[in-house]
């Protein structure tokens, strides 16, 4: 039996409520070979609190020596196998901005970059361009028009917008553009499937034509794309949990995420605090609330170390204001590391926390990747973390006679 199908059979209602706090890229690693980690160091009397109450450990998003994409890492959380259920970043970025998908459309998510006078990439964001211009440039990108199929760029946030071709015979099976690395041009699709070639010509087409629009444009005068992409149709956790279901995310491929497990998506502001409010302001109307953190992950992909620390203990100074709320399981952990020292997503396991009154504690006194690795639930599955989550929120009936 599909584990999902299986869960599906336990689930029960009760009156419980489930908070799902998510600091992106939560997980690092010590600047120096004695030092602490950005968690670690930074001063958490909150989340502590809840690390002593509640049950620890590391939570693995797919497996052991494998680097996440937030994508797979976020399914983990949901509790869908990444491996069994695959998606692309593109559907998670257009579904993120509310474009209306087709089943049969190929999304991929896009970056504006910079590209020297030799065509290599110099600036993998372009800066990190604002998103008032990435909205100018992509009404450029508008202009391109490809032979047999619907095209559309829509701005996403910052440097990213989705692209997304609309035709007969389209397949997602494509290479992607970005080379994850400067000093290098941005890299040509490449048909990873028989039946893709066509698509790889026509989408390397409107890169060709794209670079042509933007040359003239800086520092954003190049684009690479990743996570070509169909909407797989994925089972609503509302249809597994039997929950009401609500996101809180401040970026739109969280808000893509969410929705493609059937989440409500709140409309927020661009704050913490304001997704506090959101949160309190919802509070009565919905089961199981999913409250994302996105700037501990870009902190850590920038490299700034003390920005993360400082992030956490941001989120840390909140923490009382939720638990106010009187949820009955709080889970705290993120989709993967991004430690400042790699300046990128890595494969180290994530802290975690999962309280409840019904937890059994454990001897973990504080929040940080060595307290956490002697919490009783060891090195474990993030899949695992929701079924958790629902049996100590009393909504897991018994198994067998």
């Amino acid at each position: 039996m599909n584990e999902l199908d299986w869960i599906h059979e336990l689930a029960q209602p009760a009156n419980t409520k489930i908070l799902m706090l998510i600091l992106d890229g939560l997980g690092g690693l010590p600047l120096t070979a004695n030092g602490l980690t950005e968690l670690e160091a930074a001063h958490t009397p909150n989340l502590d609190r809840l690390a002593r109450e509640g049950i620890c450990g590391l939570s693995q998003p797919v497996g052991a020596g494998i680097t996440p994409g937030s994508g797979p890492g976020h399914l983990a959380l949901f509790g869908y196998d990444p491996l069994q259920y695959v998606i692309g970043r593109g559907v998670l970025e257009a579904l993120g901005i509310g474009f209306p998908l087709e089943k049969d459309d190929v999304a991929a998510r896009g970056n504006f970059c910079s590209l020297d006078a030799n065509g290599n990439i110099t600036d993998r964001r372009a800066g990190r361009i604002p998103t008032e211009k990435c909205r100018e440039l992509v009404e450029i990108l508008r202009q391109i028009r490809l032979p047999g199929v619907e095209v559309f760029v829509e701005a996403v946030q910052d440097y990213r917008f989705a692209l997304v071709l609309r035709g007969k015979g389209l397949s997602p099976n494509l290479s992607e553009t970005d080379p994850q690395k400067v000093g290098v041009p941005p890299l040509p699709v490449h048909a990873l499937t028989d039946d893709a070639q066509p698509t790889a010509d026509l989408v390397n087409r409107w890169v060709a034509e794209a670079h042509k629009l933007l040359a003239d444009q800086h520092p954003a005068n190049g684009v690479t794309l990743r996570g070509f992409a169909k909407d797989p149709a994925l089972p609503s956790m509302g249809q597994i949990y039997g929950l009401k279901c609500a996101a809180i995310a401040t970026y739109p491929m969280y808000r893509g995420l969410a929705k493609l497990v059937g989440m409500d998506i709140l409309k927020t502001g661009e704050t913490v605090e304001d997704e506090v409010e959101t949160l309190k302001a919802n509070w009565a109307k919905y089961d199981f609330f999913y409250l994302h953190v996105k700037k501990t992950d870009s902190a850590g992909e920038d490299g700034d170390f003390d920005r993360k620390r400082q992030i956490i203990e941001h989120v840390d100074e909140l923490v009382p204001q939720m638990m106010a709320l009187n949820p009955d399981v709080v889970i705290v952990s993120g989709d993967h590391s991004t430690p400042a020292v790699l300046k990128s997503h890595s494969w180290h396991p994530v802290p975690t926390i999962i309280w409840s009154r019904y937890c059994r504690p454990d001897d973990v006194d504080a929040f940080g990747e060595r307290a956490c690795a002697r919490g009783a639930l060891g090195v474990f599955p993030a899949k695992e973390i929701m079924r958790l989550a629902m049996a100590n929120a009393l909504r897991l009936a018994k198994y067998g006679a």
